[in-house]
């Protein structure tokens, strides 16, 4: 008994002298976190980070609407020329090429390295995590779902890398997340297809869409898959702060793993991408697109309009011919050069307002191409088909859950709604100068006019009133 105690006594000394492997391990990252997040905070600090620089950075977070900026803005304002080499594809910023002026990308904020960092200015769209994550689903299956017109894995597979192997195209699966989401859910449809042809179909798939197991991957199982926690939840954050899968510098990835094991050590990388959406150049809102289309087209398409002038011609009128997705019907195309499918027609007298017809057309082009390629795609997977009706039979605890897995991106939300406030009372600060010399000017005298006849219209009525009212008395003093 006395060895026992003894040898008891002696260990519990040793947990108080030499700490557990797991609390060394979480001393270690919370060290290597706080390093990086001091270090971060330092260099993030922009000077004039309002104002446009040489370079602009598009920092595309996936599933905000950041392709219609892209498309129907950026490439609107900038020729091929200036497009920094291969930007939004899986080919990284080349930084030989010389005077580029437009970056547009799906990688982090850790690229900023390359860049020429008191050269640049950056923009970005956030969206509301719990919509981001039914989009990522969506899209995910969406993209998969393409290749069930195949008889087998095997066949589907075999055609995607013949895809890849060609270098005029740019295929959906050589872009992150993409490359990684769409092929497991790719597997995961072609399983579930296999199974039904083996056992039959069931004598119902319910009407829940985001849960028919028979059909697609559901919801619930989608948002705990290893995948999903590594690229999906709290994406936003992890990408402005630098952090995902795809960072271009690998010392970060020391960090990742970090916060990615230890979530309380979250709260610093958070800071990180706060500051730096605070230094941003523009923060756009999807939900408020009309507002935020605005106010690019004001804050950024005013300045790049400014600086392009004299220097190199604005793309105004650059019209999509075709589908944006390639004949194949597999990908979606991001070429670039002399294979893109968009003609340019330059105009030099590009003005603000110009510039938003041209986007209001281009956005219901590609909204149109957009919707009958998700259609058709859809087709394949029937009855299940996602809609904002069908969200409402997403039961209210997958709800809960998906928004604390995005705990991160929720507070991000927030605060990019703040900096969106402010940017939306500085155009409404601006815009009063010229609405006041609108009024004292001859475009005015329409509405001066009109309050003219207004003003003797309420005049006839009052006079008519009084008159009536006088008559009436003198008819009873009559009597």
């Amino acid at each position: 008994m006395d060895h026992a105690l003894r040898l008891a006594l002696l260990l519990v000394l040793l947990a108080k002298v030499y700490p557990s492997s797991s609390a060394y391990e979480f001393e270690h990252c919370e060290n290597t976190v706080k390093q990086w997040a001091s270090s971060s905070l330092h260099s993030t600090n922009i000077k004039d980070g309002h104002i446009l620089k040489d370079l602009l950075f598009f920092l595309h977070v996936p599933r905000t609407g950041g392709r219609t900026y892209f498309y129907c803005f950026l490439k609107k304002l900038y020729s091929n020329s200036l497009e920094c080499p291969r930007s939004y594809d899986k080919l990284r910023f080349d930084p030989r090429k010389q005077n580029c002026k437009l970056f547009a990308t799906h990688d982090d904020y850790s690229i900023m390295s390359k860049l020429p960092r008191e050269k640049s200015s950056v923009v970005t769209i956030l969206r509301n995590p719990i919509d981001r994550v039914f989009s990522a689903y969506e899209f995910s299956i969406e993209v998969a779902a393409r290749f069930l017109v195949h008889p087998n894995l095997t066949s589907a597979t075999k055609m995607s890398g013949n895809l890849g192997s060609k270098k005029s195209v740019i295929s959906t699966l050589d872009i992150w997340p993409w490359k990684y989401l769409v092929p497991w859910m790719r597997e995961e449809l072609f399983s579930r297809r296999d199974a039904r042809r083996r056992k039959g179909p069931p004598n119902s798939y319910g009407d829940d869409s985001y849960n028919m197991e028979e059909i697609v991957t559901p919801l619930h199982e989608f948002i705990n898959h290893p995948v999903a926690l590594d690229l999906v939840h709290n994406g936003a954050t992890f990408q402005i702060a630098g952090l995902t899968n795809n960072s271009n510098t690998w010392k970060v990835h020391d960090v990742r793993h970090c916060v990615m094991t230890y979530q309380t050590l979250g709260n610093y990388v958070l800071q990180v991408a706060k500051r730096r959406l605070d230094d941003m150049l523009y923060v756009g809102l999807t939900e408020e697109h009309k507002e935020s289309a605005t106010m690019f087209a004001n804050f950024v398409g005013a300045q790049v309009i400014s600086q392009l002038v004299g220097t190199e011609t604005v793309n105004y009128n650059k019209l999509e011919q075709g589908s944006l997705v390639s004949k194949t019907g597999f990908h979606t195309s991001h070429n670039q050069g002399k294979n893109t499918s968009i003609i340019e027609e330059q105009n030099e007298n590009m003005t603000v307002g110009k510039l938003m017809e041209t986007y209001e057309t281009c956005v219901s082009k590609l909204r149109s191409t957009q919707s009958k390629r998700r259609m058709n795609s859809f087709r394949r997977i029937f009855p299940a088909n996602f809609t904002k009706e069908a969200r409402r039979h997403v039961p209210e605890e997958v709800l809960k859950q998906i928004t604390l897995l995005n705990s991160l991106d929720v507070e991000l939300y927030k605060h990019a709604g703040i900096i969106f406030e402010k940017q939306h009372q500085k155009l409404l600060d601006s815009s009063m100068p010229e609405r006041w010399q609108m009024m004292n000017s001859k475009s005015y005298i329409g509405n001066a006019w009109e309050v003219v006849y207004l003003s003797v219209f309420i005049f006839l009525v009052l006079f008519i009133f009084l008159y009536v009212k006088a008559k009436r008395r003198i008819s009873k003093l009559k009597i």
